[in-house]
């Protein structure tokens, strides 16, 4: 629901002042990370988060337009990654970067993992654990941290030391059907992963 505020920065489809912070009690804004970061720091930014091909061009293209002006607004941001990464398909240009800073400032994926390992520490037997990512990375962990708690503990001698915690209930994730797609396009990316936990 944050996404659809204007003023929270979130989106390049509306105007509003370069923020993303889900939580506004945390002081690094997205304006002060297009702001502060070297070329270097945003190019691995948009390449290790928003996995954008082109994070070269979108560090670069930024660095250069701040030192004309500062950028503080969603469109501004939004024009200057437009000038250097063209339109694929249905894929806006600026998609991937919005990811990359958003998650960064909120450093969503530090939070996932460590939400999802204290979530299968306090769930009561045979209780069950549902996450349901949006992008490849989070699914990824959620994918790790499942199969490693799905498998017993060894030694290093390879004997087991401590049972499974629990018990996959997806084998592959379960995506949206197309009749949820046309009622919700935001579903489209979102993969739900199902546990349980043993006795």
């Amino acid at each position: 629901m944050q996404f659809d505020e204007e003023g929270r920065g979130f989106s390049f489809m509306k105007e509003g002042p370069l923020d993303m912070r889900m939580d506004t009690n945390i002081k690094i804004s997205a304006k002060d990370i297009i702001a502060e970061m070297s070329e270097k720091e945003l190019g691995v930014m948009f390449k290790d988060l928003g996995e954008e091909r082109l994070w070269r061009n979108a560090a670069q293209a930024i660095t250069k337009a701040r030192r004309k002006r500062p950028i503080v607004t969603t469109s501004q941001l939004k024009e200057v990654i437009e000038e250097v990464i063209p339109r694929t398909g249905k894929t806006h240009p600026a998609t991937k970067i919005f990811q990359a800073i958003r998650m960064y400032v909120n450093k969503e994926l530090e939070s996932i993992e460590k939400s999802l390992k204290e979530a299968l520490k306090v769930l009561a037997p045979h209780g069950r654990v549902s996450v349901i990512s949006f992008h490849s990375l989070e699914d990824r962990i959620v994918k790790n941290i499942f199969r490693s708690a799905s498998l017993p503990m060894k030694d290093l001698r390879g004997m087991n030391i401590s049972p499974a915690k629990i018990k996959v209930i997806t084998k592959k994730p379960i995506a949206c059907s197309k009749e949820e797609m046309r009622k919700n396009r935001r579903a489209r990316s979102a993969k739900l992963r199902v546990a349980e936990k043993l006795d």
